[in-house]
């Protein structure tokens, strides 16, 4: 593994699997240094991440996924020593976020330079509006064709990410990562691993989520059109 690797792993509300998630990582990943982004969790999750021995950034209100993990990340990088590279991931992953370290090796290998997981197994989701709109947003922005354009688990080099921030707003924040990414010359690949979350099902709640994200991943479309790919 790298002599400095950071993880940010992306939290709300995740009281009940950050724990397993922070544990699994640790053991995946020796001497990385684990962060927390708290998004203003109201479940104890920033006193759990603490407790697993995480490094926790957390906000006194919601401030989306994009600005609640690009914090973390700019915590992580003013750090001392700084890291060299970054790993990025979702809280409710528990014991699977082992896993990840396949990214982080790629990388290493240099198999590509923004290694991103897709899940081998699909768990709940809704009608594939979103996703397919994700999938069309980045085909049309910059000409990759991706799997898993909305995964939140990804692993890069603090230069790539330096080029990627800020974050796009709220849950655009992977398609505009990996948009920006790919238009500085980045080559991204998708992995296919055995990771488990909390899958959003056809419920209300669950299609108001995904609503938010289209809107989000609107956002990130339209604020990138001025260099549209042909």
């Amino acid at each position: 593994m790298a002599d400095q690797l950071a993880v940010i792993v992306a939290a709300r509300n995740e009281a009940d699997r950050i724990g397993a998630t922070l544990a699994a990582l640790r053991t995946a990943l020796p001497g990385a240094a684990l962060w927390v982004a708290d998004d203003a969790s109201a479940d104890g999750t920033a006193e759990a991440a603490m407790a697993a021995g995480a490094q926790v950034v957390s906000r006194g209100r919601p401030h989306g996924k994009g600005a609640n993990v690009g914090a973390a990340v700019e915590a992580a990088l003013s750090a001392e020593p700084a890291p060299e590279l970054i790993l990025l991931c979702d809280g409710d992953l528990g014991a699977s976020a082992g896993e990840l370290a396949a990214l982080v090796e790629a990388v290493e290998r240099g198999e590509c330079d923004l290694a991103v997981a897709a899940f081998s197994r699909r768990v709940g989701g809704g009608f594939g509006v979103a996703l397919g709109f994700a999938r069309w947003a980045i085909r049309r922005r910059c000409g990759l064709e991706t799997i898993a354009p909305i995964s939140g688990q990804r692993a890069l080099r603090a230069d790539a990410l330096r080029v990627v921030l800020p974050f796009a707003h709220g849950y655009g924040m992977e398609v505009g990562m990996t948009i920006d990414a790919v238009r500085a010359g980045y080559r991204l690949r998708e992995y296919e691993l055995e990771l488990a979350h909390r899958a959003t099902g056809r419920s209300l709640s669950g299609f108001a989520h995904r609503a938010r994200q289209l809107l989000d991943f609107a956002r990130v479309y339209l604020s990138r059109r001025r260099v549209d790919a042909k």
